[in-house]
């Protein structure tokens, strides 16, 4: 899969997707890295740290966060979106549910767009990222928690998803799933999610896993935000072994480490 100018193997390899988000109230690092030199100081972070793919978000995504206009988001998300792209050789993901956002962003110098509402918040999204041509990510996402059979409604949604976005025209090829964690699922569900993960290949497409920090871990190990580090670790190395292709992490260092300890195990004859 090509991203911005880079040639991604996701078949055959794993990649690590630093977060920046450019949010005043994210659930882990909300405030930090609200001002331009901020961002940059982070992104170089990241990227010095061995991330592979920036993914830049201007709306907070946590439990009870307030929702933004798309010109607000915009305001947040484009500048740092056209600095990062000017300064550094790394592809830009940007986190919106907005096709409107997604266009401007675009525009600014985003290579990917990652939606977590899989393209069924706004209507237009998916023609959006089609017309642009780019890669996308359609994470599972619902309204409710009334499912049926956990893992076969999981599956089931993503495939609506991915029936959205090529039916607009987005290439097969272009698209990466996600299967939600955190999102509409409570502790056991997502647990359960992380023991079955090998069933999101099924689909077809290439999985991106995001864990970090989140409440799965927290309410696991009863750790504060500031201290879920080791917890995440476990799921990106056991999201590796279950065929995940892209992890979106707030400690690249870390599991970037544990990745490779994984991957050589994996690999020995």
């Amino acid at each position: 899969m090509i991203i911005g100018s880079r040639d991604f193997d996701l078949s055959n390899h794993y990649y690590l997707m630093g977060i920046l988000n450019v949010t005043p109230d994210s659930f882990s690092d909300g405030g930090s890295y609200t001002t331009l030199d901020q961002a940059l100081f982070q992104a170089d972070k990241l990227i010095k740290d061995g991330a592979h793919i920036l993914d830049i978000g201007g709306e907070s995504t946590r439990p009870g966060h307030t929702p933004i206009s798309p010109a607000e988001e915009m305001e947040r998300v484009c500048p740092v979106i056209e600095a990062v792209a000017g300064r550094f050789d790394i592809p830009i993901s940007l986190d919106t549910s907005k096709a409107q956002v997604a266009q401007a962003g675009i525009d600014a110098g985003a290579d990917m767009i990652n939606d977590i509402w899989g393209l069924k918040k706004d209507a237009k999204m998916a023609e959006v990222i089609a017309e642009a041509g780019v890669p996308c990510c359609l994470m599972h996402n619902r309204d409710n928690m009334d499912y049926q059979d956990l893992m076969e409604d999981i599956l089931s949604d993503l495939q609506e998803s991915v029936g959205i976005a090529l039916e607009a025209g987005i290439n097969r090829e272009k698209i990466v799933v996600d299967p939600g964690i955190g999102f509409a699922k409570d502790l056991s569900m997502n647990l359960s999610v992380m023991k079955h993960l090998r069933r999101i290949k099924e689909l077809g497409y290439p999985v991106l896993l995001g864990t970090s920090r989140k409440s799965m871990i927290g309410l696991t190990l009863d750790l504060p935000v500031g201290e879920r580090e080791e917890g995440t670790l476990a799921t990106s190395v056991m999201g590796r072994m279950a065929g995940c292709s892209i992890f979106r992490v707030h400690d690249v260092k870390t599991n970037l480490r544990g990745l490779r300890m994984a991957e050589a195990i994996l690999n020995a004859g």
